[in-house]
């Protein structure tokens, strides 16, 4: 048993991503090239929004979006510490100070109450300026983002939706990568939206943000490549897996409900037996991953691979456990609720292909 069967999937889509993949080796156009525009109109149009920018990777599109916000030294971003560690990292990268906050027990996103005690801490202190939120849509599930915009309005924050996971996923049928100022996403294969190899995009509505990631991914190009008129990056998606990224998104609809129905059996039989995941009312998720809550996760683990069935640990250390950040000094007592998750979640085989 795979634990996320690309092989299976490339199986169904073989002939059309075959065809996708040798039309782009017959016309040469390996960077930039027609379907990249083609894919990043679709991928707009698919989460309803004005503007989609792919790039070369999910952390890239972080970082694009820390450029276009002009985070810098001195500034608060505020982020979960139960995430991935490219969600603090291009924060660090900008000069800015990542601070975390803790995560809600039942949907593994960021907690709310424990954000606002962050935000008025830091304001209290008063060595940094709050400057923006990352909200992370763990596992597929999107962040609490009603309220996320309300606290953002509240103190003149820029929200960014690291929708890395949660592509697919919706609140109230308003989709992933939608949500707050901009939004990323990633490509990687293991995502509910993957491509064969690195990828990722970014979304808004503010067309300066979206000419600003048009320029700072080639270079920080004005007119013309040979015309740079800011520092940028490299940081563009190639050809080849746009292409292969335009049959996927064809499927994607249809893998989705295969995921969710996987999700509904899994919990009509792990209801009980652990604590299994949440999907608050109104909320839709693209299941990147299904993650179990349990005090006795090693044993768990053990038996599930003693049936051949494998599972994976997301994530077993917190950015405040990170040694790259041990400088902030924070203590596991900081965030309970995450430490203990931490110690305790782990997931079960989840792709659109199970038997």
């Amino acid at each position: 048993m795979q634990f996320i069967d690309l092989a299976a999937q490339y199986k169904h889509l073989k002939e059309k991503i075959d065809k996708r993949i040798h039309d782009v080796l017959d016309h040469g156009n390996y960077i930039m090239g027609p379907e990249v525009e083609e894919l990043e109109n679709k991928l707009a149009e698919y989460v309803g929004v004005k503007h989609c920018i792919s790039c070369a990777n999910g952390t890239d599109a972080l970082q694009l979006a820390m450029m276009v916000l002009n985070i810098k030294a001195g500034d608060a971003v505020f982020c979960p510490t139960f995430t991935f560690f490219a969600t603090a990292e291009v924060v660090a990268y900008a000069g800015a100070t990542p601070v975390f906050v803790d995560s809600d027990a039942r949907t593994f996103n960021i907690c709310m109450l424990d954000l606002e005690n962050q935000i008025q801490k830091v304001i209290a202190e008063g060595l940094l300026l709050p400057k923006a939120i990352i909200a992370v849509d763990l596992f597929g599930l999107p962040a609490n983002y009603p309220e996320l915009e309300k606290i953002a309005a509240k103190y003149d924050l820029k929200l960014i939706e690291d929708a890395a996971q949660g592509f697919g996923g919706s609140i109230n049928g308003k989709r992933a990568c939608s949500f707050g100022d901009i939004a990323t996403t990633s490509f990687f294969p293991a995502k509910p939206l993957g491509c064969y190899g690195d990828g990722g995009a970014i979304f808004t509505n503010n067309d300066e943000y979206a000419s600003l990631l048009r320029s700072y991914r080639v270079h920080g190009k004005g007119k013309d490549k040979y015309d740079n008129v800011r520092i940028g990056l490299n940081s563009r998606l190639d050809t080849i897996q746009a292409a292969i990224l335009l049959e996927k998104l064809v499927e994607f609809p249809t893998e989705l409900l295969a995921r969710n129905r996987l999700a509904a059996r899994y919990d009509s039989e792990l209801t009980g037996k652990f604590i299994t995941p949440l999907v608050p009312e109104g909320y839709f998720s693209s299941w990147a991953q299904y993650t179990l809550i349990s005090p006795h996760r090693e044993k768990d683990m053990a038996q599930y691979a003693e049936h051949g069935i494998p599972t994976m640990i997301y994530y077993g250390t917190c950015m405040h456990q990170q040694t790259a950040f041990s400088h902030l000094g924070y203590t596991d007592a900081d965030f309970p609720i995450a430490t203990r998750l931490a110690k305790e979640v782990f997931s079960l085989p989840m792709h659109a292909y199970m038997k």
